[in-house]
């Protein structure tokens, strides 16, 4: 069944793309790199957080194109010693959101039949100060900070710092430090920056089962370096690698609430992009392979091994009234679980598990919008894994399995004013689609009603 939806997957992209590789050739917003550029937000972004190709070379150039006066440093023999913006390239964001499911959660204190209150509203849900531009000549940045309205606290976000040179009209080359896998690609068909964009509230409970590049549970605890470079403004390649680098780290034999990365975990990724007119396709493929000491384990002896590969593609269509942008992307993953099959967390010393996502978007003249995308993640049978009994995350026929789909309807009023309805509906969730906690929870009880008004400025 899996390798059929990947052979659908594959060949509906390439009659896709055969199609438009046919056709005659031509060759993260947020109001500081506005401020900075002097260019509107619709230069790097169709509807946030999707780039347009100008946004991915902005992002790929180090964030550094500036048309602001500067504080400049010369050297006798005309070196640039600093070239500082005379206002600093920050910005605020501000996340306001209401999140209720089908069916009410079981009450926190666990009382038999008892439900806890359904509805949340989160004012703020949360609200970020961005760094957001140039800090040198060539060497630029992306920073989020992030106070979380459910957490009730302040955390690094999203980072990702650049270098970044042009070696001529025909490459760039770049290093990248960031936090966060995929939150450094150009393109929103991998993981960090997908559409629909799904950041709804703790009232709404997840799948609870994902490939290692699918899921959070490295988001802001891992430390990256990559070194990519642009080829003829077609062929991107990056390298690099992740280390652990949760918050609270103590001690090596201390036990760490979040999955610890064991060592350096490789990650790669290969793109094609072609541009034409007003469109744009990319075809890609990207991949990791992390030692990983489980949640609430200690750092020491074995370690549980993941092997993520994926594919992925992109198409946009920019008009001057209509915008439309196609993702997709499928990863395979291999689990060798010494670590875990070794302490009795599993009944299997190896699975895999897979997750497929595709997803369309529609904008008329940048403030009316509709998205809908599908996602499925699958795995193997593991009865230590994915058991039965426990409310809400229980799973049926010890599987993995979760299903569904998630529409969006958009306003945006301003470039920097966006208000969402969108509705996840699951056709199947940790394995099963009625009672599959055990304990009378059906998927459909998950499905959740998100609104959320999101202001930059």
């Amino acid at each position: 069944m899996q390798q059929g939806k990947l052979r659908m997957f594959i060949a509906a992209f390439a009659m896709v793309g055969s199609g438009l590789l046919l056709a005659p050739g031509s060759a993260q917003a947020v109001p500081s790199f506005a401020r900075q550029t002097g260019f509107a937000c619709e230069a790097c972004h169709t509807v946030f957080p999707e780039l347009t190709p100008f946004g991915r070379r902005f992002k790929m150039n180090a964030y550094t194109i500036d048309n602001l006066p500067q504080v400049s440093g010369m050297t006798p023999t005309k070196e640039q010693t600093l070239a500082l913006n005379q206002l600093p390239p920050l910005s605020f964001m501000l996340q306001m959101s209401y999140t209720k499911t089908k069916g009410a959660l079981p009450d926190s204190n666990l009382v038999p039949g008892d439900l806890a209150k359904n509805g949340q509203v989160l004012v703020p849900q949360q609200a970020s100060l961005f760094y957001a531009g140039k800090i040198a000549p060539n060497f630029g940045a992306f920073v989020q900070i992030t106070y979380d309205g459910v957490d009730n606290g302040f955390a690094w976000d999203n980072t990702d710092v650049r270098y970044a040179r042009t070696v001529n009209d025909k490459m760039l080359w770049g290093i990248s430090f960031n936090n966060n896998p995929t939150v450094q690609d150009p393109w929103n068909s991998t993981p960090a920056w997908q559409s629909p964009f799904d950041q709804r509230s703790s009232v709404a409970p997840g799948p609870g089962a994902a490939t290692l590049l699918d899921g959070s549970q490295f988001d802001m605890s891992t430390a990256g370096m990559s070194v990519y470079a642009y080829f003829n403004n077609s062929i991107y390649a990056e390298f690099g690698a992740y280390h652990g680098a949760p918050n609270g780290f103590g001690q090596i034999d201390s036990a760490v609430d979040v999955p610890v990365i064991d060592g350096l975990a490789p990650y790669w990724r290969l793109a094609y992009e072609r541009e034409w007119g007003r469109k744009s396709l990319e075809f890609g493929a990207y991949g990791m392979v992390a030692k990983v000491f489980p949640a609430n384990s200690v750092q020491t002896g074995p370690s549980d091994k993941y092997s993520d590969w994926a594919i992925d593609s992109q198409y946009q269509y920019i008009g001057d009234q209509h915008l439309l942008t196609f993702t997709g992307t499928y990863i395979d993953e291999k689990q060798t679980l010494d670590a875990t099959f070794g302490a009795g967390g599993s009944a299997n010393a190896s699975n895999d598990m897979k997750t497929l996502r595709l997803n369309a978007s529609y904008y008329y003249q940048r403030k009316y919008g509709a998205a809908l995308g599908y996602f499925s993640t699958t795995g193997s049978e593991d009865s230590g894994l994915y058991a039965q009994g426990d409310p809400v995350t229980g799973f049926a026929n010890n599987k993995p399995d979760s299903k569904g789909w998630t529409a969006e309807l958009d306003w945006v009023p301003y470039q920097n004013t966006k208000f969402a309805l969108q509705y996840t509906m699951y056709n199947k969730f940790n394995g099963g689609d009625t009672n599959y906690d055990g304990l009378g929870r059906d998927a459909k009880d998950n499905n959740t009603l998100y609104l959320l008004s999101w202001i930059n400025f």
